[in-house]
């Protein structure tokens, strides 16, 4: 009853923990100003251009925290707030995904290793669920031991995502210091920012992990009988 208990709590109050993390901590960093008044553009931009990747474009987007690098297209979009915002929060956020677009230049291994897995990963996050609940209606444990590994593929992604994250959260810091653009007690701002998103991704992981280690005990329980 206790582990039922506890992964419940993981299912769902880690994550909602962990948004409500992000968005406080957000909004209080996005009310502090940059000491040099530089926009998330303009940090993109200067972090980009001294590591020599003049090729990478910025772009605006809509949404709210929807900030991502396009390895497709060689992009770095930053949502409204943090394209033109002078934040804390703002620059932090810029620094992290050109802390991505580097990692792409350089051929980070971790990050190569999840481009690879999108394609299996994605059929797993998919089709893993339909497996498992017609193994279970039709008592047929095979389906089930299909769908969990299809769903271990899906889980693998999320941890491998975890050191890339990390590492261009790490990035992020050593570039915002170099150039200059952070100074002083907002190097301790822009890591709770970072540290805040980060979170999220730990949240997924845990929530993953917790998913699979259920149905993986649930096929193994199921074949003791």
């Amino acid at each position: 009853m206790l582990g039922y208990f506890v992964y419940l709590a993981i299912l769902i109050l880690v994550p909602l923990w962990a948004q409500s993390k992000v968005k406080s901590t957000y909004k209080k960093y996005s009310q502090v100003m940059n000491s040099n008044m530089v926009t998330g553009a303009q940090v993109a931009r200067k972090i980009l251009d001294d590591n020599g990747l003049y090729d990478v474009n910025i772009e605006e987007t809509k949404g709210m925290l929807s900030d991502h690098y396009d390895p497709r297209k060689k992009v770095v979009r930053l949502s409204s707030d943090n394209y033109h915002g002078y934040s804390a929060a703002a620059a932090a956020i810029a620094a992290h995904e050109v802390g991505h677009a580097i990692q792409d230049a350089e051929s980070y291994a971790f990050l190569r290793f999840r481009h690879a897995l999108v394609p299996i990963a994605g059929l797993g996050d998919k089709m893993s669920f339909i497996f498992i609940l017609a193994g279970i209606f039709l008592g047929m444990m095979d389906l089930v031991l299909v769908g969990v590994i299809f769903m271990s593929f899906a889980v693998l992604f999320q941890l491998v995502t975890l050191p890339v994250e990390f590492d261009a959260s790490n990035r992020a810091m050593g570039q915002l210091i170099s150039s200059g653009i952070i100074r002083n007690n907002e190097e301790r701002q822009t890591k709770k920012v970072l540290n805040a998103a980060a979170l999220t991704y730990v949240a997924a992981a845990l929530v993953a992990v917790a998913e699979l280690i259920r149905f993986a005990s649930m096929f193994l329980l199921a074949n003791e009988d």
